[in-house]
């Protein structure tokens, strides 16, 4: 499974953030986790969680990396995620530790 994800191709990573109500976002590998406060993804760049109000998955589009969420926004962090691509666990399992 780590030869797969090594041989996967970065894909151009990209955020849009218009009136902090609707963010649309590219080379999106997977949503980790949502809910109304939070939302977590697995991006090309790194492990992305968008903190907010009202927030939801409006659009996911896994093939093509693409993802919308709306609601109110209030901050984006990114994270480093090779090290948690790097062992043989899930996203999720390790999340949850």
């Amino acid at each position: 499974m780590e030869e797969k994800r090594e041989r996967q191709t970065i894909r151009p990573h990209s955020c849009l953030i218009q009136d902090r109500s609707s963010i649309s976002l590219t080379g999106v590998r997977e949503v980790v986790s949502f809910d109304e406060n939070e939302v977590v993804m697995d991006t090309d760049m790194g492990l992305l969680t968008i903190r907010g109000k009202q927030l939801h998955v409006s659009r996911l589009t896994v093939e093509k990396g693409e993802v919308d969420v709306e609601g109110t926004a209030e901050s984006l962090i990114y994270s480093s995620s090779e090290t948690l691509r790097k062992s043989g666990q899930s996203l999720l399992a390790r999340l949850f530790r």
